[in-house]
């Protein structure tokens, strides 16, 4: 049986944060979920799993996008953090794993599990993002565009390492006991290397698997997503629930370097450090082989891009268990340079010459591409490619529904290059990718949860899972607690 309790439970809203105050005793009888991110947008995914007195917390993303949605990070996480026995993380983006550190800081002192290729990730992660929080905070208080007169950052290199050691690697299809009465088993999910669904059973009560975020079929470098286990509850993501992605076709991009050499001009991809900058390489070398492209620079001006490079290249030598069999190197391109200093990434700021610049963050939410937008936008013969999804109230959604003018370091600068969208090199499932992967389940579960979706795509992810598959499906909204027996 699964409710959604009226007045058991008090739920406190304010407008800096839900605090939901769950009395011991009920601890004591019941299983329950919290959704304490991702509910509503795409970004911050945290869903709390309750049974009797144990908690764990099944993803620990940061906000991204708008201001009113970064600013939940700063407001706590709406139980107390030191009540959390474990954290399970599917994969490693920020918005899944970035909080750990400021988790920490609450007052977490527990295990943070996930598989070993997802922790090796995560390491580079948290201390690119930390050292990217403390760069931006001295930034702002030296040039004067913050409105606090000493900004600091959300968590500095020390949070990170903090939180970096409390990391247990647990190795795919192994259930594995993370609590009492709590097991959890990962299996591929074919999103980035080393990202899992994450199935949570509880003892002598339900079974619920969080997607995590799904793969796609054609990711050159992934199997795809290992079929759903049976459960009594799914929590799916719904990131592209209300669209289907475009057939991937290279010569897309192609035309769209070739058209902007053609007048002199260089081309900027804003990309994901993990896993997209990746299947880009993958193309272009195709291209390149193909002679579908000039031979030109291509750059990779990531400090965290390489890094998580290195350990994708580990990984296809090795073989991982959720690695597609591939031939020769597949980042092997012979004008690849890694800009690995801040000197050198300055020096492609304003490219005297046509080349390909790939600068993470993916959504232009931050690091070094901003450098690079805030000096070539304002060029009409540059082009800037967007290559996955984009939150709203991110510069690169902003960018990719037109703005003539975006802010970047607290000044205005304008689009006058070319913007291109390829959300076909995305690596997240479309909505036909995930109700396919749900009808692949044994038999129908008691409840679709479904979340990390803007609320239209959840909302169209919702209707199609009732209409099509006949099941009972759910958009919970932030801080809501639902009873699962």
């Amino acid at each position: 049986m699964i409710e959604t309790p009226q007045t058991a439970v008090p739920v406190r809203t304010s407008r800096r944060r839900t605090q939901v105050d769950v009395p011991a005793a009920q601890r004591t009888t019941t299983a329950a979920l919290t959704f304490l991110g991702g509910a509503g947008t795409v970004t911050g995914s945290k869903t709390l799993v309750e049974h009797g007195t144990e908690r764990v917390l099944v993803d620990c993303g940061l906000f991204q996008g708008d201001h009113d949605l970064r600013r939940r990070n700063w407001e706590g996480l709406g139980v107390p953090a030191a009540g959390i026995r474990t954290v399970l993380l599917s994969h490693a983006h920020l918005d899944h794993c970035g909080y750990v550190p400021r988790l920490c800081g609450e007052g977490f002192t527990g295990q943070v599990h996930a598989t070993p290729t997802t922790l090796e990730l995560v390491e580079v992660v948290l201390r690119d993002s930390a050292h990217l929080m403390e760069e931006e905070a001295r930034h702002a208080g030296s040039r004067g565009w913050s409105r606090h007169a000493s900004p600091r950052p959300l968590y500095d290199r020390n949070d990170a390492e903090r939180a970096i050691s409390r990391l247990t690697g647990v190795p795919f299809d192994q259930r594995t006991r993370v609590a009492r009465g709590i097991s959890a088993t990962w299996r591929p999910a074919g999103h980035i290397l080393g990202s899992a669904t994450v199935q949570v059973d509880l003892e002598d009560g339900p079974s619920v698997l969080f997607s995590g975020d799904l793969g796609r079929d054609v990711h050159p470098l992934l199997r795809p997503p290992a079929p759903p286990a049976a459960a009594d509850v799914v929590v799916v993501e719904s990131t592209y629930g209300n669209r289907s992605h475009a057939e991937r076709d290279p010569q897309r991009l192609a035309d769209i370097i070739n058209r902007t050499v053609g007048r002199g001009g260089s081309v900027l991809i804003p990309a994901f450090a993990v896993d997209r900058t990746e299947v880009l390489l993958c193309a272009l070398k195709d291209l390149l082989e193909a002679g579908a492209i000039p031979q030109l620079p291509v750059f990779v001006d990531s400090p965290m891009a390489l890094r998580a490079l290195g350990i994708y290249n580990e990984a296809v030598a090795r073989q991982d268990a959720d690695v597609r069999p591939v031939g020769s190197d597949p980042f092997d391109l012979a004008h690849l340079q890694a800009l690995t200093t801040v000197q050198r990434s300055m020096s492609v700021n304003s490219p005297q010459f046509p080349c390909i610049v790939i600068s993470a963050s993916g959504m232009a939410s931050g690091g070094r591409v901003l450098h690079h937008l805030r000096h070539q936008l304002p060029d009409p013969r540059n082009t800037v490619v967007l290559v996955g999804f984009q939150a709203a109230g991110t510069r690169g959604r902003a960018l990719q529904e037109g703005a003539r003018a975006v802010k970047i370091h607290g000044r205005f600068v304008p689009v006058r290059a070319e913007i291109a969208d390829l959300a076909e090199y995305s690596v997240h499932a479309d909505a036909d990718d995930v109700l396919a992967w749900l009808s692949s389940m044994r038999s129908a579960p008691q409840l679709c949860l479904v979340t990390h979706g803007e609320p239209d795509a959840a909302g169209a992810l919702r209707d199609r899972i009732q209409d099509e598959l006949g099941w009972l499906a759910v958009t919970p909204h932030q801080g809501e607690r639902l009873l699962i027996d």
